[in-house]
């Protein structure tokens, strides 16, 4: 049976330019599996035309919009958001490794995901490539809370067997068996899509590296992720272990873990070499601004990135990250982008920003055409927005005089009252 919702209209075309219809309708229907996708968008009265018989829910002051794609964000951190360090390393000594320990109970891991799932919806995400921990419960545990839910998610056991805790490290050979079990239980099951997943080159050996490497060509579409030159101290530490790889990114290319649909968070410190090779490879970059920020770690080059055609999205990277709110995030991006000191600087339009949390990170993700737009074909992921929700915002957005200005707007004093409701492209 066609639903139909009209309300003023985002989504974004081939290119990434936005498409705004300021009275607009969205048509959606089950697919032959009974998944809910987008059957038709465009302007009310061009639509309402070919769906006369339609049953439409009216929204008026409403805004329609893909729901929101976070390339990189670890569930387990949760409980550290706002934890306070010296930086990346010993954030992650005095927390993280603490925190991410306490997941080798599946009850606490499911507690924590069901936590995680309820904060990605009420901030507007509905589809993220997650980090979980090296236990086997934590990956459990997100994969059933994200099927009970029906989302788009992706997860993965984390691989660390050197250069970690007790607690965390695991077995070379049992972490790649491990892998490789979930992705058989879980890989293309209903929404689901496993992502192997080295934690980062510091804290796995030759061994398993070369192991995640030949599990990424056995599975050639499931996702990889890792971290890459997030910070100076790391990018020393990863030479010192590598020394024969021309870079830090390099590192990954030798055992064969860059290609569509590896994802590598951060990629701060790289040359415009390693730029290229991600556009060559097709490996995107999950940019975590306001993780840089708070941790000190430094500025992504928007346009370094841009000039060399490097694929990327945005990113929460919660606990480092500071908020689950894409709104936050692309208020940080747009602070990077700006940053001129290290840099060229450069002002990321509004709309630009929207593109790299939706139909850009799911184009990154190898999902173009699946979740992040309201074109037809695509899942019915897609959120319902209230651009009055504060009454500054109310204020704002009633003075904006184009696109740019009214997302803008919603960019700077947005959070997750703006989100009013989520809608998951529902089966049955």
């Amino acid at each position: 049976m066609k639903k139909a919702y009209r309300a003023s209209l985002l989504r974004f075309d081939a290119a990434g330019l936005p498409v705004f219809d300021e009275d607009g309708l969205l048509v959606v229907a089950p697919d032959s599996t009974g998944r809910q996708r987008v059957l038709d968008a465009g302007s009310h009265a061009d639509v309402s035309q070919r769906h006369a018989g339609a049953h439409t829910t009216h929204l008026p002051g409403r805004i329609l919009a893909p729901g929101f794609v976070d390339m990189h964000v670890h569930y387990p951190q949760t409980d550290i958001i706002g934890a306070p360090a010296a930086g990346l390393l010993p954030w992650l000594e005095n927390y993280t490794f603490p925190a991410e320990s306490k997941f080798a109970d599946p009850a606490h891991s499911r507690v924590v995901a069901d936590v995680f799932f309820d904060e990605l919806l009420r901030n507007g995400v509905t589809t993220s490539l997650t980090f979980a921990t090296s236990h086997v419960a934590s990956v459990d545990a997100f994969f059933e809370s994200a099927q009970r839910r029906q989302l788009r998610m992706i997860t993965g056991k984390v691989l660390q067997d050197r250069n970690s805790p007790d607690g965390v490290r695991d077995d070379t050979e049992q972490s790649l068996v491990d892998t490789e079990a979930l992705i058989r239980k879980w890989h293309n099951v209903d929404r689901l899509g496993y992502a192997i997943t080295p934690r980062f080159a510091p804290t796995s050996t030759d061994a398993q590296m070369r192991g995640a490497g030949e599990l990424a060509a056995k599975y050639g579409d499931t996702w990889i992720q890792s971290h890459v030159a997030e910070n100076r101290d790391e990018v020393k530490w990863a030479r010192e272990l590598y020394p024969k790889s021309r870079s830090y990114l390099d590192v990954y290319a030798d055992f064969g873990l860059l290609r569509e649909r590896a994802v590598y968070a951060h990629c701060i410190y790289l040359d415009d070499t390693d730029r290229a090779l991600m556009h060559e490879t097709k490996t995107a970059a999950a940019v975590s601004p306001t993780s840089n920020l708070f941790l000190g770690s430094g500025f992504f080059d928007f346009g370094a990135a841009d000039r060399l055609e490097q694929p990327y999205g945005l990113a929460s990277d919660v606990g480092g990250g500071t908020s689950f709110s894409p709104f936050h995030t692309m208020l940080a991006a747009y602070y990077v982008g700006r940053e001129g000191q290290t840099k060229t600087g450069l002002s990321i339009a509004p709309s630009r920003l929207w593109w790299h949390h939706t139909g850009g990170a799911a184009r990154s993700l190898g999902l173009d055409g699946v979740v992040g737009n309201l074109q037809p074909g695509c899942e019915a992921d897609f959120l319902v927005l209230n651009p009055s929700a504060t009454p500054l915002l109310a204020r704002k957005t009633s003075l904006a005089n184009n696109l740019e200005e009214l997302l803008f707007a919603m960019i700077v004093l947005g959070d997750d009252r703006l989100v009013e409701r989520t809608v998951i492209s529902q089966a049955g």
